[in-house]
């Protein structure tokens, strides 16, 4: 029932807690057999267990009560912290019924997976001694169980999952019309059709600021800014897709721009519509951004089931838009950058073996929500300057690569920044960034150090719990306001504008870039 990273409803919740009641009597299963092991078998009396059972139950009773009333105050202070709206706390009386209805199934699961070693061990100790039967029989119990979740269960979930995201992708959002400008991908003058996009491609093409909008804001003449797509089906491998966007470039005269920027979507191919707005914006409509889906798949699932799609699309769309750029008269390349977003990010630094290589083969990167398990982010995060904090390292202090939870973050005391600059935006609540089995034994560095400002000061590092809290906070991560958790908002452009750096660009400019992305004027 402690606080986590973000605000949980009440099913979620009881989830949690299920899993920790089963956990703790698994835990307390395994001393008690570890205990008989050592030849030691207390012989209790009646009187004596009469006496622990009633203290044990005096105790739930006070216990059990007063932490359902905790958890759910320590929500609202979370909710608050986040800039969610309360909730009734009547629910959480509701958390104890489902909590052990949970771990009553986890319970019937294990006793099932002992009945089913203890029939086979059976039948096997004619045969072999009776702790190699044991061994035996156990080992094949659980590869039953592996291959009967994953091999089965799974593949049925995951294809279902396929299909139908499969069939959604052939919609189109309500409001997304298709672009008639030759600088989109899917408009009548492009080589990549509407009906080809997917619904996230479509979205993307037909979105972000007009001409006429970046100059309101900039006050600065501007181009339409260039936004090039290829959608899942247009090819059948991604290295294909990534030529097929090549190809757009091309078409639409992107190699001409100022800015070209390489951005690795999510699984169903999105990318966030403030991020990329706010680079055109910082960038006064001379930018081109390439993109293409690799996937049907949500990310929730694609974030369990695959995570080799992104790493493949990653390499193979900044590689093909690399070597066109190669290709140029040096003193005619745009300015080459890369984003993504969550698995976006996961995938777009797959192009690149660490962050020397991003400061040598581009002119700027921004890194946004990454996943803990990112090769590239862990290891810069391992080899961080002593003494600075695992949710905003510093890195060689500050010289190409840098943290930041917002805009402010970028400044690190007034250092200088070297280019190209790179830029991993990560909030201290965001359970993609801090999730790993790492959770289930080991505390740590974020939970040992000062916690982020939109934490909970009571949130603490308890075994097997936190990761489960963390795990679940990962469902609803994306629906708190930007700022929070999985959220992104309209901090990209302080992000843009210090990465990109235009000619006579000022703070005022920023800001009102800032204030455009949050009213979504684009």
């Amino acid at each position: 029932m402690t606080p986590s990273l973000l605000p949980r409803v009440w099913l979620l919740q009881a989830v949690a807690t299920g899993i920790s009641i089963a956990t703790g009597y698994g835990l307390g299963c395994l001393i008690a057999w570890a205990v008989r092991s050592c030849g030691i078998s207390p012989d209790h009396s009646a009187r004596l267990r009469r006496i622990g059972w009633w203290t044990l139950a005096g105790a739930a009773a006070v216990i059990v009560p007063t932490f359902l009333v905790l958890g759910s105050w320590w929500q609202q202070i979370t909710r608050d912290l986040a800039g969610v709206d309360r909730i009734d706390r009547a629910n959480y009386l509701l958390v104890l019924v489902l909590a052990l209805l949970v771990a009553v199934v986890i319970l019937a699961a294990a006793r099932g997976i002992r009945r089913g070693t203890a029939a086979l061990t059976r039948i096997a100790a004619p045969h072999v001694p009776a702790p190699l039967a044991r061994v035996v029989a156990l080992m094949l119990v659980v590869l039953i169980a592996v291959v009967s979740i994953n091999g089965i269960a799974y593949r049925a979930v995951i294809g279902l999952a396929d299909r139908t995201a499969s069939a959604a992708d052939h919609g189109t959002a309500v409001g997304v019309e298709q672009p008639v400008a030759p600088e989109r991908s899917g408009s009548p003058a492009s080589a990549q059709e509407w009906e080809s996009l997917g619904r996230e491609g479509r979205t993307f093409v037909a979105g972000g600021p007009s001409a006429r909008q970046i100059q309101e804001v900039t006050g600065r003449p501007a181009p339409t800014p260039i936004r090039v797509y290829a959608g899942h089906d247009a090819a059948d491998t991604v290295e294909d897709a990534a030529e097929l966007v090549v190809d757009e470039l091309h078409r639409t005269g992107a190699f001409d721009r100022s800015v070209l920027a390489v951005a690795t979507t999510t699984g169903r191919g999105w990318v966030n519509p403030r991020v990329a707005g706010a680079l055109e914006y910082t960038a006064g409509g001379d930018s081109a951004i390439a993109a293409m889906q690799y996937s049907f798949l949500p990310s929730p699932l694609a974030f369990v089931a695959d995570r080799e799609s992104p790493q493949q699309a990653g390499r193979a769309l900044f590689e093909a838009v690399e070597r066109a750029v190669e290709a140029l008269p040096e003193g005619e390349r745009p300015a080459l950058v890369a984003f993504g977003e969550s698995l976006g990010s996961f995938g777009g630094q797959s192009a690149f073996g660490g962050a020397q290589d991003m400061v040598a083969r581009t002119d700027g990167a921004l890194w946004v929500g990454t996943p803990n398990f990112s090769p590239q982010w862990s290891y810069i995060t391992a080899h961080r300057d002593a003494g600075s904090p695992e949710r905003l390292p510093v890195v060689d202090g500050g010289e190409h690569v840098r943290f930041a939870a917002g805009g402010q973050d970028l400044d690190l005391d007034g250092a200088p920044w070297a280019t190209p600059r790179i830029v991993y935006w990560q909030h201290a609540s965001d359970p993609i960034t801090w999730w790993s089995f790492d959770l289930l034994l080991q505390r740590p560095d974020w939970l040992r150090e000062p916690l982020g400002p939109d934490l909970d000061p009571g949130v603490r590092w308890t075994p097997f719990v936190t990761f489960w809290q963390v795990t679940l906070d990962m469902v609803f991560s994306a629906d708190v306001p930007a700022g929070h958790g999985h959220t992104f908002g309209p901090d990209a452009a302080q992000m843009w504008a210090r990465i990109l750096e235009p000619p006579g660009w000022t703070d005022a400019d920023t800001d009102r870039v800032h204030a455009a992305i949050a009213e979504e004027r684009y």
